[in-house]
């Protein structure tokens, strides 16, 4: 197992969301323990993914709240270390989808986004990293998009938001690389999950009209992507890089 005996922390891991229920369960797959954070989503669902990921011979803890509201941060970091002692992993998976023509979005629409996607990820990283130093170790993974390199109709907020995580992710890996910390990016190009489920009929054909792979991936093909990362010693020469199983819809 990659992961045995690891600590992760994951946001954004409601049961409700197919991205984000993969995560957790290809961590727990590798031997991973788990600090789950989920909001709004259903306790009975969370209850049956716990119990379905204690399954794989992992200790899970739930900690429910906003992650862009500081003391929710700073809460689910200190469950991690009240019940484990330690954070080893940190993977941001919180987002939001909210599609809109930049005509009709508002400053809500707007902060509301940045918050979810980009600041709620300052926050457990700051929370996070002081531990990782002691620790001298760390995976930190923020989930971006190929947006953020691309852009797209409908999806300034989103865009603006993903491209400012790629930006904070090469800044944080300069910072914390001395105390063998790593600070990784994953850009995938259009999943099918739920979210997908909120875009435009017209989005979705413009968009698989422009992948060179042509079709929409599946979760199963993003997930060993995050393992790599966080695994030893797969991910240990990778920091500040942004890795991006897209489908050739961008090519760096």
């Amino acid at each position: 197992m990659k992961l045995k005996g690891k600590i992760a922390v994951i946001t954004g891991a409601g049961a409700g969301y197919g991205m984000s229920r993969g995560f957790p369960t290809a961590y727990a797959k590798e031997g991973a323990n788990l600090v789950l954070n989920y909001y709004r989503d259903d306790p009975d669902m969370m209850d049956e993914l716990k119990k379905e990921l204690e399954g794989y011979g992992s200790r899970v803890i739930l900690a429910e709240g906003d992650i862009s509201k500081p003391e929710v941060a700073q809460n689910l970091i200190e469950t991690a270390i009240e019940n484990f002692g330690r954070v080893d992993i940190l993977l941001n998976v919180a987002g939001i989808s909210n599609p809109k023509l930049l005509v009709d979005m508002t400053l809500e629409d707007w902060n509301r986004m940045l918050e979810v996607d980009l600041t709620s990820a300052f926050l457990t990283c700051k929370y996070a990293v002081p531990y990782m130093i002691k620790q001298k170790f760390g995976r930190i993974i923020n989930l971006s998009s190929q947006i953020a390199q691309k852009g797209s109709v409908e999806h300034c907020h989103y865009g603006a938001a993903k491209a400012g995580l790629i930006g904070f992710t090469k800044s944080l890996a300069r910072e914390v690389g001395q105390y063998n910390i790593t600070v990784n990016c994953i850009a995938p190009g259009p999943i099918e999950t739920q979210l997908m489920g909120v875009v435009s009929p017209e989005w979705r054909r413009q968009k698989e009209s422009e992948l060179v792979l042509p079709r929409f991936g599946e979760l199963e093909e993003i997930l060993p992507t995050a393992v790599f990362l966080a695994a030893e010693p797969d991910g240990n020469l990778y920091t500040g890089q942004t890795l991006g199983p897209n489908l050739g819809d961008v090519m760096i």
